[in-house]
């Protein structure tokens, strides 16, 4: 027969086992309920959003002569933020280096003119086309040389660094009859360059062509028949930030429907021919 020591003992070493198993549920519990929590706040759309821009794209994003960053795409960001209940901030960013500044989340956003292309797809969730653009070739209006492609030949030609006409002109035959590719942080410095003559051409989105091209009116010409393809603008996130996409995507329809975007459009390019609303019946 045990002595009561002993069944003291096993009592109280019973006990011992029966709070260390209570403990370690109640830390399961706990565990699986922050587990749940961030789940929850995964799903939930953000109360602020930094939107990265090259702010020497106009009529996209740009300073104006105050230093303030407007364009067409600012106020369409501004727009769909708002109708989201969010608050938003533009930060002029590298664009050459988009992707990472994205992927280490010093922005949330990247809305400037962003074509969609199936290397950028790699790295970048796009939302639905908004806009639709080709690739052209600009020249100085008193240049009567340059009619197609195959003039582009023992020419410099300039493009903006890290663009769709710069992959377009390497891409295409006609960049390797070129004398040289000369790469611009931004497109106002290679139409400055092309004004006085230290480039033969560039490769422009037509959206950003035709807007500088009513600054100075008379000064260059798009060689018309001489496009790269067509262009898909859309609107630029983390891979897996599918819940502020797809919030995007609807406002930006919504906006498409009731006629805001055509009015926004309107204001920068004189026309909202450009606008895809193929997501907006």
């Amino acid at each position: 027969m045990e002595s009561r020591s002993t069944k003291a003992t096993l009592f109280m070493n019973w006990k011992k086992i029966m709070a260390v198993g209570l403990a370690a549920v109640s830390m399961m519990a706990f565990v699986s309920g922050c587990g749940s929590d961030t789940k929850k706040a995964d799903t939930q759309l953000p109360k602020k959003i930094v939107i990265g821009l090259d702010d020497s794209f106009p009529p996209m994003g740009f300073k104006d002569d105050k230093g303030e960053i407007v364009g067409l795409d600012i106020d369409l960001a501004k727009e769909a933020a708002k109708r989201a209940g969010m608050d938003v901030e533009f930060k002029a960013i590298d664009w050459s280096s988009k992707e990472a500044e994205l992927k280490s989340k010093k922005i949330d956003v990247l809305w400037n003119g962003l074509t969609v292309s199936p290397e950028r797809e790699k790295n970048i969730l796009f939302s639905d086309t908004y806009m639709k653009d080709k690739q052209y070739i600009v020249v100085r209006n008193d240049d009567n040389a340059i009619k197609g492609k195959s003039d582009l030949a023992g020419k410099v030609v300039g493009v903006q660094q890290a663009s769709t006409g710069e992959s377009a002109l390497q891409n295409d035959p006609s960049g390797k009859t070129v004398k040289e590719i000369k790469s611009y942080a931004d497109f106002v410095s290679a139409f400055m360059d092309l004004g006085i003559g230290r480039v033969d051409a560039v490769i422009a989105d037509g959206v950003i062509a035709r807007y500088l091209m009513t600054k100075e009116p008379g000064k260059y010409k798009i060689v018309e028949g001489t496009d790269y393809g067509v262009d898909n603008f859309a609107v630029g996130f983390r891979k897996d930030d599918t819940v502020l996409r797809d919030k995007i995507n609807g406002i930006l329809a919504e906006m498409k429907k009731d006629g805001t975007a055509d009015k926004i459009v309107e204001k920068w390019l004189g026309s909202s021919a450009d606008l895809d609303k193929s997501d907006a019946k």
